[in-house]
């Protein structure tokens, strides 16, 4: 069976923010220009939040 990926969640941020304000996408490219390429924005509809996630694949 294939490694699963594992999710690591970096940060969060409420999705009801001010309008023209991405401080999750944000968050996300400096932490790719911080070394994880991977950082990216996924959107958690149960709590309405925008999580910046890397994923990794455990052993």
């Amino acid at each position: 069976m294939p490694d699963q990926p594992q999710r690591t969640v970096l940060e969060r941020f409420p999705a009801g923010g001010p309008r023209s304000s991405w401080p999750a996408d944000e968050y996300a490219a400096n932490q790719r220009t911080q070394g994880r390429p991977d950082a990216r924005v996924v959107m958690d509809l149960h709590s309405d939040q925008f999580l910046v996630i890397t994923e990794t694949t455990a052993p």
